[in-house]
């Protein structure tokens, strides 16, 4: 069976038996539920759509996976419900408003909690708190949004507006640092492209590992910060420059 569910098929009507053969599944410690769920749901989540079929079907099986905390990803996977993989959620939006460096803490931990099983949703994760970030100063500050809003485009925007040019800082160790911090914020994006499930496997692959996953995270997590604080400082005093 596609789905790798084990055992032979119970007995029943088609119902009867997709309910008992789930409930074998979760019962089943050699066997990852989730990962059973998500081949088994597939063809519902990923088949195109005819035109008299408005996709509530699949919206419904989104509200409940939402309900239990779960999302599914493209390629038939359900995975926790980490962060959303597009537009920012309002509480994310309020936390980086207010900085609330805590909470924005708890975030990135969250994102943490979930690179062992799934790398490539992690690096997705952090990189939308990044994204987040520079969409909600953007926003907050009355600067034109970009037509593209990838990450690129939108750090582009905040980074000329923050200041964080390395040539503007006298201080030549703060130079090198800057400068890297610029890089960080490429490489993330560009890791979340080419291997994480935001943008699908494409041609090349990738082997992320978790050691992978957590540098960039860790990474996400001190440009964010550091934006932060900048950003912070400067609402304080308008005329401090990094």
């Amino acid at each position: 069976m596609y789905a790798a569910a084990p055992g032979d098929p119970p007995d029943g009507s088609k119902h009867v038996k997709a309910l008992e053969w789930l409930r074998r599944v979760n019962k089943d410690e050699t066997v990852d539920p989730l990962t059973v769920l998500g081949k088994l749901i597939e063809g519902y989540m990923e088949t195109p759509l005819h035109e008299w079929d408005d996709g509530a079907d699949r919206e419904k099986i989104r509200k409940v996976l939402a309900q239990c905390k779960l999302q599914y990803v493209d390629g038939g996977r359900v995975t926790g419900a980490v962060m959303p993989l597009s537009a920012p959620s309002r509480t994310l939006e309020m936390m980086l408003a207010e900085f609330d460096y805590a909470a924005v803490d708890e975030e990135f931990n969250r994102a943490l909690s979930n690179l062992e099983s799934e790398p490539r949703e992690a690096v997705s994760a952090a990189s939308n708190i990044l994204e987040s970030f520079c969409k909600v100063y953007i926003a907050d500050n009355g600067l034109e949004m970009p037509a593209k809003q990838d990450l690129k485009a939108v750090w582009t925007v905040v980074r000329k507006q923050l200041g964080f040019d390395a040539s503007l800082v006298a201080d030549q160790d703060l130079q090198t640092i800057l400068t890297g911090l610029l890089a960080v914020v490429e490489g993330i994006g560009a890791l979340r492209t080419h291997a994480s499930s935001a943008h699908g496997a494409g041609k090349t692959t990738y082997r992320l590992e978790p050691r992978h996953a957590r540098l960039a995270i860790h990474a996400a997590h001190t440009v964010v910060l550091f934006g932060l604080e900048t950003w912070e400082k400067r609402r304080k005093t308008p005329a401090t420059k990094n």
